[in-house]
Order: C-alpha cells, then sequence, then structure tokens
C-alpha cells in the first residue's frame, strides 16, 4: 500500500500556501474546520499586515477577528493566533520551535498541526492524523483505532520515520482525489485489490422521514 501510494502521489505536498514556519503555524491553526482553499484565500491580508510573530502579538483582536472571520470559529482561532504569537515572542524568541514538546506547549496547537509544521517545514519526524489519515487508515485496516494519537502511533509503526510525513500527505491526496468520505471512487482506487473495504462502501443515505398521514376532509 505505501509503495503504490507514493507511486500514486510521487508529488504530494501541503497545501497550504507558506513562506516559512510561522505561516505554515498560522495557516494550519486556521485550517481547522476550513478548507485549505479558504485558508489560502484569507492568509495573505493576515501575513500582510502581521508578518512576524511579534507582530501578531499585539495585534488587535478585532481586527485580527475580521481578517480570518471566513474561515470560521473565529473568535476562538483569533485567541489562539494571539495566544500563540505571544507565547513565541515570550519563550522562544521570535522564532518558531521544531521540538513537538514546544510545538504542543502552545495555545491553539496540537499535536496535528505541530506534526505539520515538523514534517513539511522543519522536515522532521512527524505524521499528521487529520480527517482523511483516519478514513482511510480505518478503511485500509492500517489500524483499530479511532484515536488520532493511537493512529499515529500505529501508521509510524509501518514506515521509518523520516517517511511518516510523506505517508501522511499522500493518504490526505488518497482521500481527496479517490477515498471520499461519502461516495469512494474504488474503481479509479490504485489499493482497490488490496483494500478490505473496497466496493463495499456506497454513497450514505439518509432514510427518508415517513410522511405523515393526510387529514380526512371533515365531512358536512
Amino acid at each position: 500500500m505505501v509503495a503504490r501510494l507514493q507511486e500514486a502521489y510521487p508529488d504530494a505536498h501541503c497545501a497550504l500556501v507558506h513562506a516559512n514556519a510561522y505561516e505554515l503555524l498560522v495557516a494550519t491553526i486556521l485550517s481547522a474546520q476550513c478548507t485549505d482553499e479558504r485558508v489560502n484565500m484569507v492568509t495573505p491580508s493576515v501575513f500582510a499586515k502581521f508578518p512576524t510573530p511579534a507582530d501578531l502579538a499585539t495585534a488587535d483582536i478585532g481586527e485580527l477577528e475580521s481578517l480570518i472571520q471566513s474561515t470560521g470559529f473565529f473568535h476562538a482561532k483569533a485567541k489562539n493566533l494571539l495566544g500563540m504569537a505571544q507565547g513565541v515572542v515570550a519563550r522562544f524568541g521570535g522564532e518558531i520551535p521544531d521540538a513537538l514538546a514546544d510545538l504542543v506547549s502552545l495555545p491553539g496547537v496540537g499535536r496535528k498541526t505541530a506534526n505539520v509544521v515538523r514534517s513539511v517545514w522543519f522536515r522532521e519526524p512527524g505524521l499528521p492524523v487529520d480527517t482523511h489519515v483516519t478514513r482511510l487508515s480505518g478503511r485500509l485496516r492500517l489500524t483499530d483505532e479511532t484515536d488520532a494519537v493511537k493512529i499515529e502511533h500505529d501508521l509510524g509503526a509501518i514506515v521509518p520515520p523520516e517517511e511518516w510525513g510523506d505517508l501522511s500527505l499522500r493518504l490526505i491526496e488518497h482521500g481527496r482525489r479517490v477515498c471520499d468520505a461519502r461516495k469512494p471512487r474504488c474503481d479509479l482506487c490504485v489499493l482497490a485489490d488490496v483494500c478490505p473495504s473496497a466496493g463495499k462502501l456506497g454513497p450514505v443515505t439518509r432514510p427518508k422521514k415517513p410522511k405523515k398521514p393526510k387529514k380526512s376532509a371533515a365531512r358536512s
């Protein structure tokens, strides 16, 4: 499975547009419950206004909220972005740290976000587990776990640490292009002959609500 994914997606990469670790961290925080496309529409104005962690640390939260509003959950995201930037300035000299423990100590930075920054920018071992990775690892029976950290550990045991990030990116790409959540395209899947779920997952249909009986006309 790993070899076929590598052949199918040799150039899989992070879809979030960024120029440095700070921009990637901000974009990843904004990507929670939001598409990468929407984040990429929003971040240019954010980075233009707040080009460094020091600039973001002193941002007016109302102005920041207005810039990121379309990404959803903007009150919480703005609060986390401010807290993250202030933590980076106060504890890491304004530089984004590369250690997992340091990254997850920052507001709004969970293990998935930290692993994105580690694997994509710093090229350190990191295996981000998002909804695509969770879905595909279950369908492919690469894990029986549903907890993201346990999934990360199970997948991490399959490939060497230096390949963790690439495996995550390829699973994400395959999830977007082929192994859709509602209607997987098994007929186009390079893993169909080795996937335990191939052909067994159809479109998700919701049961129709029973129609209410019509009231009979009152007799005269």
